[in-house]
């Protein structure tokens, strides 16, 4: 059993990370103010306040750290580019130094909005990222900052959706609460990614402090699609109607910050390093499905005040 930190631990990630490990190991999440009494310990703390970091670690005294604090709407990063870099960029840049100090394992969580989306097919982690706004900027500037400071750190890239505390935090509760409340939506066909259920991202980046890998890192889906085609899945899954969702271009969607057409990675780096491969879209989808069956988005709701 290790002691984990889950830093944004109220974030989609973050709570179902604590859920996923909270039985096989000693969970601390540190969040502001929305969680209350959830079924692992919490630090309130808000991370950009002085020595936060620092106080933390020595309040927790974890071995690994996982950081899924970050500000992640783009259109809020665009609006406000300072707040963006302190939490993605200067932040994990904070604890990657603290942790060395403190022979603390540390995992950075960032995205696959590092690329302009202009390649053909998947993109592996020697391919250089250009970003195309604030929100990838700064992720991308916070993933060099971590690895510059210990190498050993591991930096993962990833694309999830699941259930969040808010309901409106993943692409698949978007597609589901609205066909569900029979909303006519809309999909971008022109928008490629590889989602996975954050479920599983959860369990493999327990897998990968287990393994003790280090370095940059693709975590994504084996499958890639539109977000459109996603959008069906989705439908299609929960027995909804995917005739309420109209395909549409990103270019006429009217959105702040700009969005790369190609979200495509590879995961063969990491599928290697493991010694497995990683789970189909289908099955996470089952998961997703069953998780709604069982009452998993009403419990973990429960948690908020």
């Amino acid at each position: 059993m290790a002691r984990i930190l889950i830093t944004g631990v109220s974030g989609l990630l973050g709570i179902n990370l604590a859920h996923e490990t909270m039985n096989e190991h000693d969970i601390i999440g540190v969040d502001r103010s929305k969680l209350v009494n959830p079924p692992f310990k919490i630090l309130k703390m808000d991370l950009l306040e002085s020595d936060a970091v620092d106080s933390i670690l020595d309040d927790a005294q974890p071995e690994w750290l996982i950081n899924c604090a970050a500000l992640a709407n783009l259109d809020a990063c665009e609006a406000d580019p300072d707040l963006a870099r302190r939490l993605n960029t200067d932040l994990p840049a904070q604890m990657a130094k603290a942790c060395k100090a403190r022979g603390v394992s540390f995992v950075h969580i960032s995205t696959d909005a590092v690329f302009d989306g202009k390649k053909d097919g998947f993109y592996t982690e020697d391919d250089l990222p250009n970003p195309l706004g604030v929100y990838s900027k700064t992720k991308l500037d916070g993933e060099r900052a971590v690895l510059s400071e210990n190498s050993n750190n591991i930096v993962a890239r990833v694309n999830f959706y699941g259930w969040s505390l808010g309901g409106r935090r993943s692409l698949a509760e978007f597609f589901f609460y609205n066909l569900s409340d029979n909303k006519s939506i809309s999909g971008f066909t022109d928008v490629v990614f590889c989602p996975m259920l954050v479920n599983d991202t959860a369990r493999i980046l327990v897998k990968m402090l287990e393994k003790k890998l280090s370095g940059l890192y693709h975590l994504v889906g084996r499958d890639a699609m539109s977000k459109y085609q996603f959008g069906v899945e989705v439908a299609r899954e929960f027995s909804l109607k995917e005739s309420e969702i109209s395909p549409k271009s990103i270019l006429s969607s009217g959105l702040a910050a700009p969005r790369a057409h190609n979200l495509c990675l590879s995961i063969h780096k990491l599928s290697t390093d493991l010694g497995e491969s990683l789970p189909q879209f289908s099955t996470g989808l089952d998961e997703f499905y069953t998780q709604y069956q069982d009452g998993y988005p009403q419990k973990i709701r429960s948690y908020q005040q």
